[in-house]
């Protein structure tokens, strides 16, 4: 008996085994695919650009030409190649081949096109919504003070 709940123990073991080692690792050509297909890169030097306003104001002293300087050095394809571990690190070679196909199709287009609207118009509304929360606690905390 104790031999067979070794050997269906073992062999449970070597199932699961052999599953996760089935699951091949992302390669860094099928991420770097899946990352221009969905213009990761240019979100990336867009970021950058809308946050350039608040890092100037975190060095007011710097000339234009730091600026000039620093955004030059933005580079989308820098950004891929560094997050392509990371994806390596989650995703597995069918995880990012499925993904490749959805973003070939016509719905996969059309996300990546709109992505950037849906993005920004749900930043305005977790701000409204940031704003509103604030304005609700300021309230509550000023009428405590009244009583």
């Amino acid at each position: 008996m104790k031999k067979m709940i070794t050997q269906t123990i073992l062999a449970t073991t070597l199932l699961f085994s052999s599953v996760a080692m089935s699951e091949e690792p992302a390669t860094k050509e099928s991420i770097k695919a899946l990352l221009q297909l969905t213009g990761a890169g240019q979100m990336g030097v867009q970021a950058m650009n809308q946050m350039l306003p608040e890092l100037k104001k975190m060095a007011p002293d710097a000339p234009e030409s730091f600026w000039v300087d620093f955004m030059n050095g933005v580079d989308g394809d820098v950004l891929e190649n560094m997050v392509i571990p990371i994806y390596q690190k989650h995703l597995t070679e069918s995880d990012i081949q499925v993904l490749n196909e959805f973003y070939q199709s016509d719905a996969g287009k059309k996300f990546i096109s709109v992505q950037p609207l849906i993005m920004q118009e749900s930043m305005q509304v977790g701000q409204q919504w940031g704003q509103n929360l604030a304005r609700e606690v300021i309230q509550k905390y000023e009428d405590q003070k009244k009583k």
